[in-house]
Parts: C-alpha cells; structure tokens; sequence
C-alpha cells in the first residue's frame, strides 16, 4: 500500500508535536514535513509535494486560510485537512467555499483524525458530524434568507434600505412621494416578514443580505 505523505503545520508546539508523534506510529503515513507557520509550509509543500497537508487556522506570518486559498490555486492536487479549535460557522463556511477536503476540531479522538485523513488520501472529503452540521445550518438560514429577500416588493425593499441609512419616517414619506399611514404600514409589514423586533433587527438584515455597505 502506498504511503500517504503528510505535512503538518500548527503554531502551537505542544499539539504540532503531539499529533506528529499520534501519526508516526502509523505505518502507512509517511510525515514529510511540518511547520509553526504558513509560510514555512508553503516552502516544505513546493520541495516535498505532500499528498495531504493538515492546516491550523490561525497561524503567524501567513494563516490557514490564504494558505488553502494558495494551494487550490497553484497546487490543486494537494489535498488539505484543517484541524482547528475555530468552531465558528462562518470560518467553516468559507473554507468549504475555498475548497478544503475536511475539517475537524481540535477536541477529535485519533480514530477520528485517522478516519479523516484515509478518507481525504482515497479521493473523498471528510467533515466532522458537528462542523457539518452547524454549515448545513449556516447554508439553510442564507436560502431562507433569500428566500424571504425575493418575497419583498420593490417598494418594501427601498424602504429597507432607506431605513438602514437611517432615514425617519417623514423623510421616508418625502423621498418616497407616499404618506406617512403608508410608510408606517410599509414598516410593519417589514417587520413581520423579516420575523425583527425593531428598526435594529431591520439594519442587521440589510447589512446581512448586502442591501448596504
């Protein structure tokens, strides 16, 4: 069986060595090389040609990130498995649009890591049960986002975003040519459908959904 050649690159010493020493003891990976930053990674990557690489994400010098971003453009046939304590689901949701091949929290057992890291090296992609999750999540809240988006009218959507510029109701009634009754009805109706408490809950949506810089 051919062996799968691996690169590690994590800026905290105690957990680069601690999953270096987890992983030698596996006779079918092969670690090449490893790295406490982006850069220094990018370099062992050109000279060594890993066949999988396992990135943090915060790292100094050039972070988990831009460095996914550099190898799907210049070495697509690097595959990349993040392992990192970032939870958030928009971090998640932007290396999944990026292209990683997997993603686990630091927090995984062994049997986990190796299940990734096999499943990755045969061509598949592996995301743990709970990163995958919370981006299935993140993925349905933007369609029903959108979703609402495309049930406002015209008018209803001007309003909102004259709303988030923080135009008063007079001023609304004026720039619009419509009365204040209609404005305030305009108002609520916003407020229902965007399921929002007050004006506040209509600025995030409009900020959210890039009604507005």
């Amino acid at each position: 069986m051919k062996k799968i050649n691996l690169l590690i690159a994590d800026d905290h010493t105690m957990f680069l060595q601690g999953i270096v020493s987890l992983l030698e003891q596996e006779s079918e990976i092969n670690i090449v090389g490893k790295a406490i930053n982006g850069i220094d990674a990018l370099e062992i990557i050109k000279t060594k040609k890993p066949d999988l690489v396992i990135l943090d994400i915060s790292m100094p010098e050039m972070d988990g990130i831009e460095l996914s971003k550099i190898l799907k453009k210049d070495f697509p046939e690097v595959k990349i498995l993040i392992v990192s304590t970032h939870s958030n689901v928009k971090i998640i949701s932007r290396l999944i649009r990026i292209g990683v091949n997997g993603y686990l929290l630091k927090n995984a057992e062994k049997s986990e890591l190796l299940k990734a890291i096999h499943s990755i090296a045969s061509g598949e992609n592996y995301f743990s049960e709970e990163t995958e999750e919370k981006h299935l999540a993140n993925h349905l809240k933007i369609e029903k986002q959108v979703s609402i988006l495309t049930e406002l009218s015209s008018r209803e959507k001007e309003i909102l975003v004259l709303i988030a510029h923080e135009y008063n109701t007079a001023e609304i009634a004026e720039k619009t040519f419509i009365s204040l009754n209609t404005v305030n009805t305009h108002r609520r109706n916003l407020l229902s459908k965007l399921n929002a408490k007050n004006t506040a809950g209509l600025v995030k949506y409009a900020v959210e959904n890039g009604l507005v810089d």
